[in-house]
């Protein structure tokens, strides 16, 4: 496996120890995205993609945060099993990708964090500008020509749904509604 592109995200001002999100390119084929760089007691460590876990309600179903008390849908008091668990923290998150094995592991972080340390030094040029969010749809010199003209599909947003359709007519002319007509639907139902 080769690392082939890595782009950094610096992140000044941040509050916390977040310090950069990156993105690696595996052998020009393959990119994951939202590394996270953070700081940590003996220098900056990656740290893999990850989702937050949920839970569900009971009573509706509905996904929430595993640190939940109430259900963010229906307002039902959520039973939490963390009560069988002392001795063991609850895991509030899962990597969505990661290494697995330790020589991975060191080869995404060295490379990583060297370029990392370059983007610090770019960040300082004049004109420096984060390639993090450009396209990662660099077409290669390898591929077909008929690949690399192919227009990109545009995507056209949805026109705007009416929030009343008329059912279809079938076939008969619907009835005009004129308000001087009579309206006596119903009439005879309190009439006595």
């Amino acid at each position: 496996m080769e690392i082939t592109e890595i782009r950094i995200k610096l992140m000044e001002g941040s509050e916390d120890r977040l310090r950069a999100f990156c993105s690696i390119t595996i052998d020009n084929a393959f990119v994951v995205r939202d590394l996270k760089i953070i700081d940590g007691t003996s220098g900056p460590f990656v740290a893999m993609p990850s989702r937050k876990l949920s839970g569900h309600c009971n009573r509706c179903n509905y996904k929430n945060h595993l640190r939940a008390s109430y259900c963010n849908q229906c307002g039902t008091k959520i039973q939490n099993d963390s009560h069988d668990n002392h001795d063991q923290p609850q895991k509030l998150y899962a990597d969505v990708a990661h290494p697995i094995n330790s020589e991975c592991r060191e080869l995404i972080q060295n490379a990583v964090i060297t370029e990392f340390e370059a983007e610090l030094s770019r960040c300082q040029q004049p004109g420096y500008r984060s390639r993090y969010d450009d396209d990662f749809a660099d077409v290669d010199s390898d591929a077909p020509q008929a690949i690399i003209d192919s227009p990109k599909p545009q995507h056209k947003p949805a026109p705007p749904r009416p929030h009343f359709i008329d059912p279809p007519s079938g076939g008969r002319e619907s009835a005009s509604v004129d308000s001087n007509d009579d309206d006596s639907f119903g009439a005879g139902i309190f009439s006595g």
